[in-house]
């Protein structure tokens, strides 16, 4: 009987949560392809999509939109045999809501930290106390931003400290400084400018593309407004103990990270040497001139231009500032193989 072939030796894995499939419509995927030269090479049973690679140590995949799709999908990659992951640096990279209060259209954002929005309390607000000012609260609290009661009872509460994740900042800054003088200049588009305008009170909002570092909060529900991004602040504020801000607003990095950090722990990937990409496509919360929630969400006019007035913009951004990071560590594999790259800066 032939001997089990060695694993696969991966550099990276670029994930990314969709495509569109039978159009010429780009999704998150897309523009890797077209630039990184990935072709089709394995199926991924356990997966939402197959893998994609290309000659030089780089694994493409779509995991789906969602936490549970993307969790199940990282985790099947993860625990397949065929690769070995443990020295591959791993790029969740995709498009994002951004916060106004820091954030604008088509600009990139690497993650210092990701926050678990799901696992949550939630009291309808019809019927919450009158002097709180959100239904949702901390499992383990028993008020919006009390502090989480140990030994009250509910012991499985006691781990919920384990949906905080905190990326390898350094690295995070580092592809900060690999990436902030890529050209975005010309992804600003005349439909961004003039919608970016509104947002009178926002200077960060009303900048041309640029690049920074931020916090995440990844929630399954796609949700849009004021009221819940400033919860969304709060939230962020809450569980880094006043260290992140957030920035971007996501459907599937809880779920991607809660594989990534089981994978960690089996001993499957090196937890430093994760990176969280996102683009902004789209603002969290209405403009400040009389819109409404609804109204900002469904876009005035028609099509995705008006919905994610900076959609196809971030797509590029994405690639462009994923590229960079991605190809300055396979370029330079003797070195960063056996170490991970370091801020200058911090």
């Amino acid at each position: 009987m032939p001997e089990n072939p060695s694993p696969i030796p991966v550099k990276f894995v670029l994930i990314t949560m969709y495509e569109f499939d039978g159009d010429d419509r780009p999704g998150e995927f897309q523009y890797f392809c077209e630039a990184e030269g990935l072709q089709e090479a394995y199926p991924l049973p356990a997966g939402a999509f197959p893998l994609w690679t290309n000659d030089k140590g780089l694994l493409g995949l779509v995991i789906g939109i969602g936490a549970a799709k993307s969790s199940a999908s990282t985790m099947a990659l993860g625990l397949d045999d065929r690769f070995d992951l443990s020295r591959a640096y791993i790029m969740i990279a995709g498009i994002a809501g951004v916060n106004p209060r820091y954030c604008s259209l088509g600009s990139v954002v690497w993650a210092d930290w990701c926050i678990d929005g799901d696992l949550a309390h939630e009291i309808d607000p019809r019927e919450m106390p009158e002097d709180w000012d959100t239904g949702l609260f901390p499992l383990g609290a028993f008020a919006p931003w009390a502090p989480i009661v140990k030994g009250s009872g509910y012991h499985f509460l006691e781990d919920v400290e384990d949906e905080v994740y905190a990326l390898n900042s350094d690295l995070a800054h580092w592809a900060y400084e690999v990436t902030r003088s890529i050209e975005l200049s010309d992804l600003d588009t005349p439909t961004m400018i003039d919608y970016r305008k509104k947002y009178t009170g926002y200077p960060e909002a009303q900048r041309p593309p640029f690049v920074m570092v931020g916090g995440n909060v990844g929630i399954t529900r796609y949700w849009h407004g004021k009221i819940t991004s400033e919860w969304a602040e709060k939230w962020v504020d809450y569980w880094t103990g006043g260290k992140g801000k957030f920035v971007t607003s996501t459907m599937e990095d809880n779920g991607t990270m809660r594989a990534l950090t089981q994978l960690a722990k089996a001993g499957k990937i090196d937890w430093n040497r994760v990176m969280l990409l996102r683009t902004g496509s789209n603002f969290t919360m209405q403009a400040p001139d009389g819109q409404t929630a609804l109204e900002s969400l469904c876009g005035k006019g028609t099509g995705d231009e008006v919905m994610f007035p900076g959609y196809l913009s971030s797509l590029r951004s994405l690639q462009r500032a994923g590229s960079a990071v991605i190809n300055e560590i396979i370029d330079n594999w003797d070195r960063y193989e056996s170490e991970v790259p370091t801020s200058k800066t911090g």
